[in-house]
């Protein structure tokens, strides 16, 4: 797996069925397969996945073809946003090859999606076609329920209408991401709703943050849910310094911090997470195999 190198790393609505996980899995033929993580609370999973750029795309394609005969958004419940069984689907360069060259491989994926499974697809991140898709927050507004009461005006860049029960996928191409969660000391939801405001971007907070609040039913924990998407402006140690400071305000403190996926060396900060954990070590672990 030497030369040009692609990240994938496809969110599905299920955490919780392993039957359906191992499907989605098994579908992942030809790539290196760098980590699988389920949440049950937030019913979702997310596959982390590298490899060269044809056996990408191909990989997607058929890990969202089976998501797609195995989940069912109209009885699905979660704690997180989505609006497809296969809910977002990003292309990340890695080794050889520009942000536009994932551009490319999001258009081809989000076409043979279609083509092959009849799940229609929104573009998102650098891959937008249509203004204010370049926001995963836009597309996703309102969750499947919404989307669907919507579809006539919300017209997707790929397909026709909703899949009826898989819905539509969101394809794009975007920087790296570091996928970060602090749970809060209390079961209060209304306390995490009320700091992931205060410091998310679109609230005027803190630039490049993503936040939601989520209640962590099965732990009887509030949790600020947070994507950074460019962690040489905002990093781990700036949102965790920012989320201690507003729980403490609000009475609580942080109880414990999750990343989802991997972090690049780069990013690394005054924050301890597993060797393992390590974009570059998972990389060089696989392709060493």
């Amino acid at each position: 797996m030497s030369g040009v190198l692609v990240e994938c790393v496809p969110n599905f609505s299920e955490g919780r069925e392993e039957a359906t996980l191992a499907a989605i899995e098994a579908a992942l033929g030809g790539v290196a397969l760098l980590g699988r993580e389920a949440d049950a609370d937030h019913n979702r999973s997310v596959f982390t996945f590298a490899g060269v750029p044809d056996a990408i795309v191909e990989a997607a394609v058929r890990a969202v073809g089976v998501a797609a005969e195995r989940i069912d958004l109209r009885t699905q419940r979660g704690g997180h946003p989505r609006i497809g069984a296969t809910d977002v689907v990003p292309f990340v360069p890695v080794r050889g090859i520009s942000l536009d060259g994932c551009v490319e491989l999001a258009w081809r994926a989000g076409e043979l999606i279609w083509q092959r499974h009849g799940v229609p697809v929104y573009f998102y991140e650098a891959a937008a076609r249509v203004a204010g898709r370049e926001r995963l927050e836009n597309v996703r507004r309102g969750g499947f329920e919404g989307l669907r009461a919507e579809i006539e005006t919300r017209v997707p860049d790929v397909g026709v209408g909703l899949h009826v029960s898989a819905g539509a996928s969101v394809v794009g191409a975007r920087k790296f991401l570091i996928a970060y969660n602090l749970n809060l000391s209390c079961g209060d939801v209304a306390v995490a709703h009320a700091i992931a405001k205060k410091i998310r971007a679109s609230s005027g907070g803190m630039a490049c943050v993503k936040a939601l609040g989520v209640m962590l039913e099965s732990r009887g924990l509030a949790q600020v849910s947070m994507n950074l998407t460019d962690y040489a402006v905002t990093g781990v140690d700036d949102v965790y310094a920012a989320v201690e400071r507003e729980a403490v305000a609000l009475g609580t403190s942080i109880l414990e911090a999750e990343l989802i996926g991997f972090i690049p060396r780069a990013a690394l900060g005054r924050q301890r997470f597993a060797p393992e954990q390590v974009l570059e070590n998972a990389l060089d672990a696989k392709l060493k195999a």
